[in-house]
């Protein structure tokens, strides 16, 4: 039955979750006894091959973020058609101007003691940049085209029992396949997944809640097994692990269980209240044998996507309040690792923020599990190229092999996620053009139904014209348009859906802490020290300033919401500044490369956070040689209106209105004249009395380095990391909003240096090296655990500083 209907659009109760195996099978992570190397001669897939000069690395492992940065790697030569570029011009920058481009060989020995005659194995990758080729003890063992995609391979036939197996893995970036920094390496965790012959499939579970019956959610589990005259029983277990519901089975068909069981009074999962409940199902041999337990944390939820009216979650209307993400955390590169994950969404909480578009590739199993505990709605991606290419040695090389395995395994290994409530077949593909595009976009939402009947599906459209014309956005269950606000009102009348998506929204464009004179709005506004301006009113060709995004998502109940285009910085696509050099990362983010908050942070605060209450003064009042200046002063306030003074005397109040869209969301006093001292903001209430103040005051010279950690405490594991902000203040404790001071890192006892980043899309200091120049005043020092628990300390050095030093601990 087909469930997916443009008058009455997707009314679901799922429950979802990842699959963590249990009891009779056993996954082997395979994290340390790496050996990597981009130098090979010879077969390094074969079991005889040294490799005991190689490096030692441990998984994952991104390659190219060691850099160093070079405007030769990947240099591009192109026309950017979909951001209307008419002539070819030389991109250095792109990709991130990191060595990615080439081969690298990856070998690991170990030894499974868990696989035994009888059982089966499966060699899971979570992510391979790029074209992976797989050697087990010699042998070639399978391969796969998409760096972004999860797969895996039966090595049961392959892999030796009691004796140790050599694996090699062969990876491979060509020049001009990507459009950003993609990473390199096993930039994902690689396992081993040991089971029983009879055993439920991999992927194979699928739970949702179709329906209700009074108060009580009816789950609806389909589990795929492999075996015969086998049993399956489920146990759900809430919160607090008591168990609140369960079932037996004994009848199966065509090699699939399928249950229902109803959830007296069930908490449902939002953003708000993240409320997961945890299914174990077990399986039985005919013989009562138990051959496989999976515990598998879910949330029930309602999502409804209705014409006119829009999304509404639970039964409530809500509207995504969304950024777009890359893959690359920073300074990490592309490698995975949960702590940073788990930093850029705390960050994302602060700033109001409800949903995450994994943009333009599949996001990590880590990322999901997170967005489900912390409260994320998700948008899920695929792909940025179909059969038409951007990039010559992008996606459309592997789209008619690979792009319905690759969606089949997006959907199998993540649809059990609550947080997920849409899916993405593609981001600005050229194939928005013409009969064949249409044919494809058709199939492609066809596989994501037939794989996952219970969720809509969406295209990022930057042609309207041309998908309203060819009835390539007609065909989409959910239209999204990247930018093209313009263009919103026209879509809406001719979509046939009632609903319009913002997909991709705003690409403002901004350097933390630097400001431009004078003040206007400006698109492609480029300067000579490369840098955007942090007034937020610059944007590129093709995108707009945030105000306008605001004016259609608050006045037309048919935007279901946005994505802003990006929630923080990425490396590569350093727009407006790709043609220039040195510039290796995007201004695009609402916070920095390094996390750090731009001023455009506190504009989508004031809007999004209902919660806390924003008051955010720009610029900062450090202006030597502009006494007399006009240095118009803006407020980021979810307050309407404000009293602005200068050493004491008052500017005026200002309120906002509708006179322009920056005027409705923003406070401005655009002719202050600047001069050295305090500048103080008062905000009123409704009833106009003053609910809070603040104020910024010009600093003297550098003096004292001062250090803040988002966590003094992590897991002894190896793995965690405290994410410490550094800056500097003057003698009487007023930050510096200008230092440029380079710094030392030192970091003793039970912890590592891992990297620093100050969020300066042109600097090439290298990520990973114990010392950094600060930006606009601040910079941030990762601090990594190891495996043994214990007190850390940092300490941050400077030439004529006093000295910084803070104290961290890591558990067990």
């Amino acid at each position: 039955m087909k469930l997916f209907f443009k008058s009455t659009l997707f009314l679901f109760l799922l429950v979802f979750s990842t699959e963590k195996m249990m009891s009779q099978s056993a996954t082997v992570l395979l994290k340390d006894n790496w050996r990597f190397s981009k130098e090979v001669k010879g077969d390094a897939f074969s079991v005889d091959y040294d490799a005991s000069k190689w490096e030692k690395v441990t998984v994952p492992h991104d390659w190219a973020i060691y850099g160093p940065f070079d405007k030769k790697w990947d240099i591009q030569t192109g026309i950017i058609e979909q951001n209307g570029e008419k002539e070819a011009t030389e991109k250095t920058g792109r990709t991130g101007a990191l060595p990615h481009i080439g081969t690298g060989w990856y070998r690991n020995t170990f030894a499974v003691p868990e696989f035994k005659k009888g059982k089966k194995a499966l060699l899971i990758f979570e992510g391979a940049m790029s074209e992976p080729q797989v050697y087990l003890n010699g042998k070639k063992i399978g391969n796969w085209g998409y760096g972004y995609s999860y797969f895996y391979i039966d090595i049961t036939n392959d892999l030796l029992a009691g004796k140790e197996n050599v694996l090699a893995v062969k990876l491979t970036n060509l020049p001009f396949s990507s459009r950003w920094y993609p990473g390199a390496g096993l930039y994902r965790n690689v396992s081993i997944v040991v089971k029983e012959e009879e055993s439920f499939a991999q992927w194979g579970t699928f739970i949702t809640t179709p329906e209700t019956k009074g108060n009580n959610a009816v789950v609806d589990i389909k589990a795929e097994f492999h075996g015969a005259n086998a049993s399956m029983v489920t146990e759900i277990k809430d919160a607090n692990n008591k168990i609140v519901a369960t079932q037996k089975s004994t009848d199966s068909k065509e090699g699939k269980f399928h249950q229902t069981i109803e959830v007296a009074k069930p908490n449902l999962w939002s953003p708000e209240t993240p409320y997961l409940y945890t299914a174990v199902t077990k399986l039985y041999a005919a013989d009562g044998t138990l051959k496989e337990e999976q515990n598998i944390k879910f949330g029930i939820r309602y999502i409804k996507y209705e014409p006119n009216k829009g999304f509404s979650l639970n039964g409530k209307i809500t509207k995504f309040k969304g950024v777009c993400l890359h893959h690359d955390l920073g300074p990490l590169g592309a490698a995975i690792n949960k702590a940073a994950l788990r930093r850029q969404l705390t960050i994302l909480k602060d700033l109001g923020c409800n949903a995450i578009r994994s943009s333009h590739n599949m996001p990590s199993f880590e990322q999901l599990e997170l967005a489900d505990e912390m409260g994320f709605m998700f948008l899920a991606e695929s792909f940025d190229e179909w059969a038409k290419p951007k990039v010559e040695n992008g996606y459309n090389r592997f789209f008619e092999e690979y792009a319905e395995k690759d969606i089949v395994n997006l959907v199998r290994a993540t649809r059990n996620h609550p947080s997920i409530v849409m899916w993405s077949s593609g981001n600005e593909v050229p194939d928005q053009w013409g009969a064949e595009g249409v044919k494809r976009a058709r199939w492609l939402q066809d596989i994501f139904h037939r794989e996952d009947p219970t969720r809509p599906v969406t295209v990022g459209m930057d042609q309207v014209k041309a998908t309203m014309e060819s009835g390539f956005g007609a065909l989409l269950d959910i239209p999204g348009l990247n930018y093209r606000v313009h263009l919103y009102e026209e879509a809406y009348k001719t979509f046939p859906q009632g609903l319009i998506l913002g997909s991709e929204t705003a690409s403002t464009v901004s350097s933390r802490g630097i400001y431009k004179f004078p003040v206007v709005q400006a698109k492609n506004k480029e300067y000579n020290d490369f840098q955007s301006s942090s007034y937020d009113l610059e944007a590129c060709s093709w995108s707009n300033v945030p105000d306008d995004d605001f004016v259609l998502q608050d006045d037309k109940p048919w935007v279901i919401g946005e994505f802003v285009w990006t929630g923080f910085d990425y490396l590569g696509e350093p727009t407006p500044y790709d043609e220039k050099w040195p510039s290796r990362s995007s201004y695009f983010g609402i916070s920095d490369l390094a996390g750090l908050p731009k001023d455009r942070f506190y504009l989508y605060r004031s809007r999004w956070n209902t919660k806390y209450k924003t008051l955010h003064i720009l610029p900062h009042w450090n202006w030597k040689g502009r006494e007399g200046e006009v240095t118009p002063v803006f407020v980021y306030t979810n307050y309407d209106s404000a009293e602005l003074f200068v050493n004491g005397k008052s500017m005026g109040i200002q309120k906002k209105n509708n006179a322009t869209p920056q005027n409705r969301y923003r406070l401005m006093w655009n002719d202050v004249k600047y001069e050295p001292g305090t500048v103080k903001v008062v905000a009123f209430d409704s009833n106009g009395k003053a609910a809070i103040t603040k104020e910024i005051k010009t600093a003297g010279d550098p003096y004292k380095i001062v250090l803040e950690a988002d966590r003094k405490t992590i897991k002894a594991d190896g793995e965690d990391i405290s994410f410490v902000t550094v800056s500097v203040v003057d003698k009487n404790g007023i930050p510096c909003p200008t230092a440029v001071n380079e710094l030392q890192f030192k970091v003793t006892g039970a912890g590592t240096y891992r990297a620093a980043c100050n969020g300066d899309a042109t600097s090439l200091e290298m990520f990973h090296e114990n010392h950094m120049k600060l930006f606009s005043g601040k910079l941030v020092v990762l601090v990594k655990a190891v495996e043994k628990a214990g007190a850390i300390q940092l300490e941050v050095t400077g030439k004529g500083l006093q000295t910084g030093k803070i104290n961290l601990m890591s558990k067990r």
